[in-house]
């Protein structure tokens, strides 16, 4: 089984906090103007939506997550499983270089937190408690910081069709 410490975790800041660069700046009230009061407490705050409470949480059908701020392509619906653990859960990022991965001290605990690549926004966090998926890990996403397009329906925030089926990279 794989550990989130093999993971590229960068340290101490949130990505929120200016440690990193992303290819997608927008300033705290552009933020704040396209996206809803919880997009944005989870997206650009690193808060957390209630367990059991998310839209995508029972979504089964074949298809994409992409970030919801930027439309970003993060996870395919055959890497997504049930950890009943009240999130949307994936064993693998899209492309390992879909997420960042950031230290996270806060709340008297350490994890990794999961930050999209293109524009920093929180998507939530990985453990290495997932032994019987092919990487080990539970990449445990927030709803509100995902949007799914099922396969053959166009993504209205990246704007792309989805394939009926697409070829592994």
């Amino acid at each position: 089984m794989n550990d989130s410490r093999d993971l590229p975790v960068h340290g101490g800041k949130t990505a929120h906090g200016g440690a990193l660069n992303f290819p997608v700046r927008k300033s705290e009230e552009q933020w704040r103007s396209e996206l809803s009061e919880l997009e944005f407490s989870v997206l650009r705050q690193a808060g957390t939506e209630r367990p059991g409470t998310g839209l995508l949480l029972n979504e089964h059908r074949q298809g994409t997550y992409f970030c919801r701020a930027c439309g970003a392509k993060l996870f395919r619906s055959e890497t997504k499983f049930e950890s009943f653990c009240g999130w949307p859960s994936f064993f693998d990022p899209h492309q390992k270089d879909a997420v960042v991965y950031i230290r996270d001290d806060s709340h008297g605990m350490v994890r990794t937190e999961v930050c999209c690549a293109r524009c920093g926004s929180h998507l939530g966090h990985v453990f290495p408690d997932a032994p019987h998926t092919p990487t080990g890990m539970r990449y445990c996403m927030n709803s509100v910081s995902l949007t799914f397009t099922p396969d053959g329906e166009t993504n209205v925030a990246a704007g792309v069709a989805q394939p009926e089926r697409e070829k592994a990279e």
